[in-house]
C-alpha cells in the first residue's frame, strides 16, 4: 500500500461526531455504506448515460455524506467524479467509480476499534 495513502476512515472524526459511542459509530458507518452503495448504482447509470448534471449531483451528495463521517478518500474520489462529469469526461468517471467501489469495500471491512 502507498505510504501516502489517506486512511480509509478518520476514526477520530467519527468518534467526535458520535461522542465515542461505538454502537452509533457502527450504525452511522453502515448507513453511509448502504446509502453510498445505492448512490453508486445511480452514478453508474448516470455515467453510462453520460448525464453530466445527474452524475455531478449524485457525486456531490455522496461526497458530503462521506466527508461528514471521515471517509476522506471516498469523498475525494466522489469530488473527482463530480468535477470530471461536469467536464464531460466520463472515461475518467468510470475509472474513479471503480476506485470508489474498492474504497467502499475497505470501509465495509473497517475495524472501528483500530486507532
Amino acid at each position: 500500500m502507498d505510504a501516502q495513502r489517506t486512511p480509509v476512515l478518520d476514526r477520530e472524526q467519527l468518534r467526535d461526531i458520535t461522542l465515542n459511542d461505538e454502537a452509533l459509530m457502527r450504525e452511522i458507518l453502515d448507513a453511509l455504506i448502504d446509502d453510498t452503495s445505492r448512490q453508486m448504482e445511480l452514478l453508474r447509470t448516470a455515467i453510462t448515460d453520460e448525464d453530466a448534471a445527474r452524475c455531478s449531483r449524485l457525486a456531490h451528495y455522496s461526497k458530503g455524506a462521506c466527508a461528514n463521517v471521515g471517509a476522506s478518500e471516498a469523498a475525494a474520489i466522489l469530488k473527482e467524479i463530480e468535477t470530471k462529469a461536469a467536464k464531460g469526461n466520463f472515461t475518467d468517471c468510470r475509472d474513479a467509480l471503480s476506485r470508489l467501489t474498492s474504497e467502499i469495500e475497505l470501509l465495509r471491512s473497517s475495524d472501528l476499534s483500530e486507532s
